[in-house]
């Protein structure tokens, strides 16, 4: 079958060209276009694109080895290219926005947090408290939550945390 002078196959290959360079380019500038699908998740970018690259892959395919009729190989690409999106969106893109990795933290995120003593904190006055977290070492100012002075490599527990000011008190664990 031939469209707009061309064979089906060649429309197929220059579509699925074009598909996967815009993908990269998506792919480098996505951030530019990333609410766009955001109201409707059938409008996203991301998917959009992979329908495209997988339905003309498809019918790329289909149209090569020449199975069926072009009308059915359209529809069969058609098809092919909505569900293999489908799977794409759920259980690629949907998980991703979901992920919530950060390397930030926050104050109220660091009570109930063990630590070490780098600086030892004497009764009334401020020490400093080293804690070890998933992205990394966080180092903080502390004093003692009921004034009591803690030596140098006391393991100590995050009990509450105002003005950037860890209020810590020493670690004891318990065998039972």
């Amino acid at each position: 079958m031939t469209l707009f002078g061309y064979s089906l196959e060649q429309i197929f290959l220059v579509v699925l060209i074009f598909s996967g360079l815009a993908t990269i380019l998506v792919m480098f500038f996505g951030d530019a276009v990333e609410g766009i699908g955001e109201g409707l998740p059938i409008f996203n970018p991301s998917v959009i694109l992979s329908f495209i690259t997988l339905m003309s892959a498809a019918g790329f395919i289909l149209e090569k080895l020449a199975w069926f009729s072009s009308v059915w190989n359209i529809i069969a690409a058609c098809i092919i290219g909505a569900i293999l999106s489908t799977f794409f969106y759920l259980f690629v893109l949907v998980p991703l926005r979901s992920a919530d990795v950060s390397l930030a933290y926050t104050e109220e995120s660091l009570g109930g947090q063990l630590g070490k003593v780098i600086v030892p904190i004497p009764v009334d006055g401020f020490g400093e408290v080293v804690i070890e977290t998933t992205s990394g070492m966080i180092s903080k100012r502390a004093t003692g939550y009921d004034n009591e002075a803690i030596d140098y490599d006391e393991t100590v527990l995050v009990v509450d945390v105002k003005d950037g000011t860890l209020f810590v008190r020493t670690y004891e664990k318990k065998f039972v």
